[in-house]
């Protein structure tokens, strides 16, 4: 089983209260693959500028993934500089620049438009469904949106949602999309739209798995220290979906719950460090124990 991913990759300049680091690699797309890779094979969709640096190309070949998708075109890389409080939530924004990521038109390499799983992280609506028309008959489509494409792209997402089978949201965008205040009205109105299944991330407070008939709760993993929490949905999302194309079975609640447990104790790594340093490092030996020592926090 394979998995094609699109989405950013780019340069971070981040701020926490513990730490500043600048220029350090970023993007939905390398979270998402970092994560995903412990599991399956992962083949990486996007764009990036001349100036990107090499070394952070070959972090990525070095950990196994596919970078063949990704185009270098003149330019520069999507960059982000980001600040956060004491609660880490909801970061500042101080600068963006697209960069070549404003004009990107994605193309999957011939070799990866049979995989099996697919997943649209977070970007333009319309990026997601070309990406998607290029994929010849993949047996898992979920995505990723954010509130700036619900705002002003609502009819595209809309379109885009009636092709896949699983959407991973946030509790305040899912809220945005649907129009409910209440969660589980918001979530049937949102299957209502296409997906069969529905993930909310919900942060320090874990993660909801729903379909049109179970709910499943997953509690977050707790941890001491938390320098960086950039990219822990991207990375959630890449411990879920690496799981479930490593099943190698159909559409299964079962095992989307084994998934959600394994999406929250990656991105539990992520977080004790600044960037995918932590992921980049990561041992599959690491990710197990933790996941036993999740299950026995979660379960009576």
């Amino acid at each position: 089983m394979s998995i094609v991913v699109v989405g950013s990759v780019g340069i971070d300049t981040i701020e926490t209260p513990f730490g500043r680091e600048e220029n350090v690699l970023g993007g939905s797309a390398c979270y998402f693959s970092l994560a995903a890779r412990n599991f399956t094979d992962v083949h990486m969709v996007s764009s990036v500028g001349e100036d990107f640096p090499p070394d952070y190309s070959e972090l990525l070949r070095s950990r196994g993934i596919d970078t063949e998708g990704i185009a270098i075109s003149a330019g520069e890389t999507f960059r982000w500089e980001g600040r956060y409080d004491y609660d880490m939530k909801d970061p500042e924004t101080v600068s963006v620049t697209l960069g070549v990521l404003g004009s990107f038109d994605p193309v999957v390499p011939e070799k990866s438009r049979d995989a099996d799983y697919l997943f649209l992280a977070n970007t333009d609506p319309e990026i997601q469904m070309k990406v998607l028309e290029q994929v010849s008959s993949p047996r898992v489509v979920a995505c990723d949106t954010m509130n700036f494409w619900i705002d002003n792209k609502l009819e595209e997402l809309k379109t885009l949602l009636g092709r896949v089978n699983i959407l991973i949201i946030n509790d305040s965008e899912a809220r945005q999309l649907s129009g409910e205040p209440l969660m589980a009205r918001a979530a049937r109105k949102i299957m209502d739209m296409g997906p069969e299944f529905l993930i909310v991330k919900r942060g320090e407070y874990g993660a909801l798995l729903f379909s049109q008939e179970d709910l499943f709760f997953a509690p977050s993993y707790m941890l001491e220290q938390v320098l960086d929490p950039t990219g822990a949905g991207d990375t959630f999302a890449g411990g879920f979906m690496g799981y479930v194309s490593s099943m190698d079975k159909d559409l299964d609640f079962a095992g989307f719950k084994k998934g959600v447990a394994y999406g929250s104790v990656l991105a539990s790594f992520t977080v004790e460090d600044f960037s995918v340093r932590r992921l980049g490092s990561l041992q599959k030996e690491e990710i197990e124990q933790r996941y036993a020592e999740f299950l026995k926090l979660s379960t009576m």
